[in-house]
C-alpha cells in the first residue's frame, strides 16, 4: 500500500497544476466511497457485537422489559436517554448509581430467581430479569 501511494505521489508530481487538480477530482469520490464503506462496516460490526444480555434505557423504557438468563450471567444496562436513570432491584440485590447518557451498569446474577427492578428516579419504569 505504501509503495502504491509513493508511486501515485511521484506520478502526480509530474502533472501540471491543472492536471493534478483533475486527478484529485477523479480520486476524491473513490476515497470518499472507501471512507464511507469503512464507517458503515464499523457500524455493522458494532451492531453485530451488541450483547444479547444488554438492556437499553431509552425513552423512559427498559428494553427488553423482561430478560431470561442463566445463573452466572452478567447483565448490562446502558442509558441512551438524555436524562439520568438508575437500576434498582426491589429485593435490594443490586442498585446502580444514577446513569447519565451512555453510562452503563453491570450485575452478575449468581443465583436463580426472578428479579423485578425499576428506575430509582422514575419508579414507573420497570423491568424483570428471570435467572434459571
Amino acid at each position: 500500500m505504501r509503495s502504491s501511494v509513493s508511486r501515485l505521489c511521484l506520478a502526480v508530481a509530474r502533472f501540471t497544476p491543472g492536471c493534478a487538480t483533475a486527478v484529485a477530482m477523479l480520486l476524491g469520490p473513490v476515497v470518499g466511497a472507501l471512507l464511507a464503506f469503512g464507517t458503515v462496516s464499523a457500524q455493522e460490526a458494532k451492531a453485530a457485537n451488541t450483547d444479547a444480555n444488554t438492556i437499553t434505557i431509552d425513552n423512559f423504557t427498559f428494553t427488553p422489559p423482561e430478560l431470561t438468563v442463566a445463573v452466572g450471567t452478567t447483565v448490562k444496562w446502558v442509558n441512551h436517554d438524555d436524562i439520568p436513570h438508575s437500576v434498582v432491584d426491589g429485593n435490594k440485590a443490586f442498585r446502580s448509581k444514577a446513569l447519565d447518557t451512555d453510562d452503563a451498569y453491570s450485575f452478575t446474577f449468581a443465583s436463580a430467581g426472578t428479579f423485578s427492578y425499576f428506575c430509582g428516579l422514575h419508579p414507573h419504569m420497570q423491568g424483570k430479569i428471570v435467572v434459571k
